[in-house]
């Protein structure tokens, strides 16, 4: 098992990529914390997993709150006295927002940026004193290229996401603490949705859309012991959208 005994958050584990990552870590032998404000659907998932022979918890918490992180860590530490890996995967899109809507803006920082930055702030003062650990960030093919859909915060954030990973694995790096960046493509079920759907996935040189377990995948990785020489690191998982 790829993660066996490792102890694990991730946010926005409620549905969607998030829900496969934590699914996936716990197959791979983690005890995984599921985080989410989504209190319905959270913790029958970490029911799930348990009645799957797997290790899992449901611990509400808002990613864009500093008290939320701090009362979550507090009682992971409490519970399993140590953390060995964080996925910040917490986040919302901008498809239900018009251009000039400022409140959409602060939004997005808030819930895709500010989370991201807390979590990493936070977690790795707790992994610098065990002298290792893992965080993975998720930002997306629009932390990295432009484009002309959706609210331009939600660029800005995922842009943010990006170079924050970048900061903080050199800042960390000498603690042996390795953080790194995925950056998913059009996804399903979100983009199936909608009525372009079609057309996005025409989008990608593969000419789907991509799954919530393939991302989910790619951050095992980063998070397990495979890539114990990687950091600063972003990952495109995006079928060659990026490359066009």
């Amino acid at each position: 098992m790829r993660l066996k005994d490792k102890i694990a958050i991730v946010t926005g584990a409620s549905n969607g990529i998030g829900e496969a990552e934590a699914r996936l870590f716990a197959s791979e032998g983690a005890t995984v914390i599921l985080t989410d404000i989504d209190d319905r659907r959270g913790p029958m998932i970490a029911d799930q997993i348990q009645i799957d022979n797997g290790h899992a918890q449901f611990y509400k918490a808002d990613a864009s709150s500093a008290s939320d992180w701090k009362n979550l860590l507090e009682y992971t530490l409490r519970q399993f006295g140590r953390l060995d890996i964080l996925v910040n995967n917490a986040g919302i899109s901008s498809s239900a927002y018009e251009l000039d809507d400022l409140q959409a803006w602060d939004a997005l920082l808030d819930i895709n940026a500010r989370s991201a930055y807390l979590g990493t702030q936070l977690a790795s003062a707790i992994m610098q004193g065990a002298g290792k650990g893992s965080i993975v960030n998720t930002s997306s093919i629009f932390g990295i290229a432009g484009g002309n859909t959706g609210h331009p915060g939600y660029h800005a954030s995922k842009a943010a996401v990006r170079n924050l990973t970048k900061a903080m694995a050199v800042r960390l790096a000498p603690h042996g603490v390795r953080v790194n960046s995925v950056h998913p493509g059009y996804m399903t079920p979100m983009v199936s949705a909608k009525a372009s759907g079609t057309d996005r996935a025409s989008k990608s040189p593969m000419g789907r859309l991509g799954l919530p377990i393939e991302v989910a995948y790619g951050v095992l990785f980063l998070a397990s012991d495979e890539a114990s020489y990687v950091t600063g690191a972003e990952l495109a998982i995006d079928g060659g959208f990026l490359s066009q």
